[in-house]
């Protein structure tokens, strides 16, 4: 039995999309609603899986990325740091 409530704002185009596929299926928007749910939450769809993802995209894409063209071959790693250190002396006045 359902007892919890639970309340979204949809698109208007996302609400008639969801109504048209309860009607077309002959069950309520919230079956719909639950199904869809059910289904994200059983498909891994976690936040461990999403970091799993990123490691293997970041990883495919470090093997592919080569060094910046510069005196400094650790320009890439660095560059946070250099950033920060000119924002500090251009905002320091």
């Amino acid at each position: 039995m359902r007892t919890e409530v639970y309340s979204w704002r949809l698109s208007a185009e996302l609400k008639s999309d969801l109504e048209r596929a309860a009607r077309l299926r002959n069950v309520s928007t919230s079956a719909i609603l639950e199904m869809a749910v059910r289904d994200w939450l059983q498909n891994g769809r976690t936040e461990t899986a999403d970091e799993e993802v990123q490691g293997r995209l970041q990883a495919e894409v470090a093997s592919s990325v080569g060094v910046l063209a510069g005196r400094n071959p650790r320009r890439a790693e660095t560059a946070r740091e250099a950033i920060r250190k000119r924002l500090a002396r251009r905002h320091a006045r």
